[in-house]
């Protein structure tokens, strides 16, 4: 195995910078890794763990990253961070699953909407003034349930009792 070289705490800014550009760049994995190195020299260091929480999420589909994502909220420093994040995850969560053609994937990506949604109206209802970005994510959820049909609760089923009282 290889051991890991650490950064230099000088270097934190440019290599957060440089993980940002790797995500619009469409490659995650490699802001994910950078994000990585930051956390190992600044432990808490909140931009960086919001940016690894998105490069995470941007790999979508890729067996564990949403727990991984998910197990950093913690990390962030206020109540709506923990929140707006967690129902950020929820929705990419969701979308992951609408883009799939397996059944049961509608009921799951309808289920995970519905999660990411509750998670923004509580972020809503703490957000720091002049920040919707809740409200915003919120309407997106609602605009795909909205025009998805195919994207719907599970069903209940009806049971009859076999036996007579």
């Amino acid at each position: 195995m290889f051991e890991l070289k650490p950064i230099s705490p000088d270097a934190v800014p440019a290599a957060l910078a440089k993980a940002e550009r790797y995500r619009l760049l469409n490659e995650p994995a490699e802001a994910a890794s950078i994000c990585e190195d930051i956390l190992r020299v600044v432990p808490r260091h909140a931009q960086t763990t919001v940016t690894l929480i998105l490069a995470l999420t941007d790999q979508a589909g890729r067996p564990g990253v949403m727990s991984q994502a998910r197990e950093l909220l913690p990390q962030l420093p206020s109540k709506y961070e923990r929140l707006y994040y967690g129902g950020l995850i929820a929705e990419r969560q969701a979308r992951t699953y609408w883009g799939r053609e397996t059944p049961g994937c509608g009921v799951n990506a309808y289920e995970c909407f519905v999660d990411a949604m509750v998670l923004y109206t509580e972020a809503e209802s703490i957000r720091p003034p002049g920040n919707d970005d809740a409200l915003l994510r919120w309407n997106t959820c609602a605009r795909a349930l909205n025009a998805n049909p195919e994207l719907r609760p599970r069903p209940v089923e009806d049971y009859e009792s076999v036996l007579d009282d």
